[in-house]
């Protein structure tokens, strides 16, 4: 908003901030997550940020878009919006496109959620998968050898033999507990929820979602945003990066497929357990 350039400091956005309109603030920021949740570094910084220079009765907009992915990673990326809401300032989720298993952990911590009539909601299951190459390495004549200490410190494995009826029962157990955490956080943070009747690894569209008290409201962002403006000074907070080598090669005519690439090898799921 305007003209004023922020160094990168918090000291920096603070002069531009307090010489905003004293009416309260509106910080908007994106998160567009992935299956690791990479997002969540960003995230981190932003919302520290938000901290240092929000008060009581400024509002932050979340603009997410997810389909889920790694447990620990989405679970890290919710506890950083619930330090949002303990701060006292409204925290509103807006999802025009779909906020599904993992996203909807995140969007669930906040005061209040916005989908876009045919935004994808929902999702609340569990699900693990990887590949086993055990019949493969029996045709090729090679063994796998895996020593543990601990009765259950692997249970199904990618290579080894899975046919061990207490390993895939105690597998299953632990899939089944990620699940029951899961529904305890969404309980907890949305009470009007039927827990037992969404938490089937469905989704929803924006109607049905909120007939299921999974959203409240059914707008866009941009809507949402506009409805603010004459309460609210808004602003958009991001987080700008310098290219690297990299990214200049990224640039190139090659670039976008070397892009894929690498991401895909750095996120290959030979073993994956995922909200």
């Amino acid at each position: 908003k305007g003209d004023s350039e922020w160094d990168g400091s918090t000291e920096g956005i603070k002069d531009i901030l307090d010489s905003a309109a004293k009416k309260p603030r509106l910080f908007i920021i994106d998160f567009n997550g992935d299956v690791m949740a990479s997002d969540v570094r960003d995230l981190r910084r932003l919302v520290s940020s938000v901290l240092a220079v929000g008060r009581k009765g400024d509002e932050v907009v979340l603009r997410l878009e997810s389909p889920g992915g790694s447990v620990p990673h989405y679970g890290l990326a919710a506890s950083e919006l619930m330090r949002i809401r303990r701060s006292g300032m409204r925290l509103t989720v807006c999802v025009d496109r779909v906020a599904a298993s993992g996203g909807y952990m995140m969007a669930c911590t906040s005061d209040h959620i916005v989908a876009a009539p045919f935004a994808i909601v929902g999702s609340i299951g569990v699900v693990a998968e990887f590949p086993n190459f055990h019949r493969l390495l029996q045709k090729l004549c090679v063994d796998y050898e895996q020593e543990t200490a601990g009765e259950y410190k692997r249970t199904l494995t990618q290579f080894g033999d899975n046919s061990d009826p207490e390993a895939r029962k105690k597998f299953e157990e632990q899939l089944a507990d990620v699940h029951r955490y899961f529904k305890k956080f969404v309980k907890e943070n949305r009470p009007a929820i039927d827990i037992d009747k969404v938490a089937t690894g469905e989704f929803w569209f924006g109607e049905e979602a909120l007939q299921r008290h999974l959203i409240d409201e059914i707008m866009t962002s941009d809507d949402y945003v506009i409805s603010r403006i004459r309460t609210h000074s808004v602003w958009r907070i991001f987080v700008r990066r310098k290219k690297k080598l990299g990214g200049i090669l990224d640039s190139l005519p090659f670039g976008r497929s070397a892009r894929l690439l690498r991401g895909a090898l750095r996120h290959l799921p030979f073993s994956r357990l995922r909200a």
